[in-house]
């Protein structure tokens, strides 16, 4: 079931409305049609922007920012939407949460799961010219991670301008337990994910070689933007093996060896 275009208020713009009814489809968990479907003209700068908005709207409700999210950094991902590097989007305080939590699944539309490695920083990291180096630099300590991925668009029908519109399709954080990175090789590390009977493999690497370049391209990217990471910001680069779709009565659950598990229940 998909939201019927509604009409635009008096005074609001493109950016502004298209913001309105993502955020609209996240309350409701109505999915709307493609924004790119619907204005063809519409750019990866104007995705920004139309996320920006939304950010606002959800700062204005009383949300809290809390990090960021990156997307589509495999090759894999990259090719099925056409585009040669990654996308991002944000962490709010309602979207996180620990290791055994139970998410209700009514509050989605059409979930899926992917296994990743989640920074946090200890001191702010502002681009252009950040590296591997000064992220790991940077970095107060690591955690295993699940990241619930949803899409307020209908039956997942994006394109890149449409996943960064809608927050890079973030919807939830499940962060186990955090440790240093003293004597972790991030990108060796092998993880094992189940949902369901379903499992998935990969490694550190799978993410741009590193799970600490993604970060770095992050905050060279939001350089552009005027935007920075900061002191405190948990980061999520990206995932480390196919998304699984979830459904109610599931159990997802991460296995990253030495860095540790995070699960949740789905219900």
């Amino acid at each position: 079931m998909t939201q019927a275009q509604p009409q635009r208020r008096a005074g609001e713009d493109l950016h502004g409305n298209i913001a309105r009814r993502l955020w609209e489809a996240e309350r409701t968990g109505i999915a709307i049609p493609a924004p790119s479907e619907e204005q063809p003209e519409l750019t990866i700068p104007d995705a920004y922007e139309i996320q920006r908005r939304g950010r606002g709207l959800r700062l204005d409700a009383g949300e809290r920012l809390v990090g960021r999210k990156i997307g589509l950094t495999s090759k894999a991902m990259q090719e099925a939407l056409g585009v040669d590097q990654p996308d991002y989007g944000v962490l709010l305080a309602s979207m996180v949460t620990r290791s055994g939590a139970t998410i209700p699944i009514s509050r989605l539309i059409a979930p899926r799961v992917e296994a990743e490695i989640a920074f946090v920083l200890d001191s702010d990291l502002p681009g252009p010219g950040v590296t591997r180096d000064d992220v790991l630099a940077a970095t107060r300590e690591v955690m295993p991670a699940l990241e619930v991925i949803d899409s307020r668009v209908a039956d997942w029908r994006i394109t890149i301008v449409d996943t960064i519109a809608d927050n890079a399709s973030s919807a939830r954080a499940v962060l186990g337990e955090a440790r240093p990175l003293d004597g972790l090789d991030l990108a060796a590390i092998e993880m094992t994910m189940k949902v369901g009977a379903r499992a998935e493999h990969g490694r550190g690497d799978a993410v741009l070689g590193h799970p600490a370049e993604p970060v770095a391209w992050l905050a060279n990217a939001l350089a552009d933007y005027g935007e920075g990471l900061q002191a405190g910001d948990v980061v999520l680069p990206g995932a480390l093996a196919k998304a699984v779709s979830v459904t109610g009565g599931q159990v997802a659950w991460a296995d990253f060896g030495a860095l540790g598990t995070a699960s949740a229940t789905f219900e």
